[in-house]
């Protein structure tokens, strides 16, 4: 079929994403798999291009066209316990779980991870979405994170000097304390580069333990009106102004809208007789041991309860 002259070639797997099918990765799955048609011919190489005016493309039997896709773009406040991926193979539950009612096929812009809540971006603008995960745009993500024990000066000297962890250097943009608890410290992050993971691999590294990590904004937009397990609609516009775009998709020169807490930086403890933040005891409630603690905790509590009941009198 000759090609439009009008009409720039796109890769298959991206015009996939700009469709609103799934992610660019998950595409590429699709087509090696032989789920994509192009023309009524299976696509199996990953390098094929298409022409969209002309070339039609099926995905499972259907066929799609970017032309005729309503774009969506939400706010959802991911709840701890749900996975970022459209489908787990392990049973869970999933970000989709949480807005069934929309008839649009919608997929996060980036992660979390399944102990992680907090914002997540859902949208079927394929292109939007690789544009705001593109590193080039240096977006300020902020996180919160709940770490046990006392977190010092020295350790949040090391955090801002920076890590390497598995061959990475990583280095938050800033970190401070936010609140302090009897046994718990909450710290904000920002983050820029946004590697896999990061504040985790962070604080494994330094012996640190997380209770609770929540992203509470990326860029200049936040959740801060959006209650665990909800959503808000977000016009595109609104979208790219807060993340911190031009209308054209390019980098907006000035300095890019960023997040700012109401929180108050506190002062770290000087002497305490409180465990610190390093100390191995806390190593039970890490992601791998964490639900087995909390089971043992309540059946504690549980059998302490009945032990200090009065008994029951005999009539």
């Amino acid at each position: 079929m000759p090609k439009s002259k009008e009409t720039p070639l796109i890769r298959l797997q991206k015009y996939i994403a700009d469709c609103g099918v799934t992610s660019r990765r998950k595409a590429e799955w699709l087509i090696l798999n032989k789920k994509v048609k192009v023309n009524q011919q299976y696509a199996t190489v990953l390098g094929t291009k298409v022409d969209p005016s002309l070339d039609v493309v099926e995905v499972d039997g259907t066929v799609i066209d970017v032309q005729s896709v309503q774009k969506v773009y939400l706010v959802l406040n991911k709840p701890r316990g749900y996975v970022t991926t459209l489908n787990d193979p392990e049973g869970r539950d999933t970000v989709l779980d949480l807005i069934k009612f929309i008839p649009e096929r919608l997929y996060p812009v980036g992660r979390l991870d399944y102990l992680s809540e907090g914002l997540i971006i859902m949208t079927n603008d394929g292109k939007l979405a690789n544009m705001i995960m593109h590193p080039k745009y240096e977006i300020t993500k902020t996180y919160e994170v709940k770490i046990f024990g006392v977190v010092t000066e020295r350790i949040l000297q090391e955090m801002r000097q920076g890590i390497y962890s598995d061959g990475d250097f990583l280095k938050p943009e800033s970190v401070r304390i936010i609140k302090i608890l009897p046994n718990k410290t909450w710290v904000e992050f920002r983050l820029r580069e946004g590697k896999n993971r990061e504040i985790r691999r962070m604080c494994e590294s330094l012996n640190l333990t997380i209770d609770k990590l929540r992203r509470v904004a990326i860029g200049g937009l936040s959740i801060s009106d959006t209650p665990i397990g909800k959503f808000s609609f977000i016009t595109k516009k609104q979208l790219m102004t807060l993340v911190g775009m031009n209308p054209d998709g390019s980098k907006r020169k000035i300095e890019s809208p960023v997040f700012v807490s109401p929180k108050k930086t506190m002062s770290p403890f000087k002497d305490t007789d409180r465990p610190l933040a390093k100390s191995d005891d806390f190593h039970k409630y890490r992601k791998d041991k964490y639900y087995q603690t909390i089971e043992s905790q309540q059946l504690v509590r549980e059998l302490e309860e009945l032990a200090d009941a009065e008994p029951v009198q005999k009539r």
